[in-house]
């Protein structure tokens, strides 16, 4: 379970890298920097849900605070 979220959150800063990427390079000149974000909301929300269905599930427990 814990390797499935650190992909996530690896995916969720590539495509952020990638926006800035795009925003550099294009100035603003087309719609590469948005969809590179909107594909960062998009996994970050199946993220957020896929951790919730877990828990609902019982993959995950909660721990508390150490």
């Amino acid at each position: 379970m814990k390797i499935v979220i650190v992909i996530a959150f690896v995916l969720i800063l590539a495509s952020l890298g990638s926006a800035l990427v795009f925003l550099m390079r294009d100035k603003g000149k087309t719609n590469r920097t948005v969809n590179a974000l909107a594909l960062r909301v998009g996994l970050s929300i199946l993220l957020f849900l896929f951790i919730l269905i877990a828990y609902k599930l019982g993959w995950i427990q909660p721990t508390g605070i150490r």
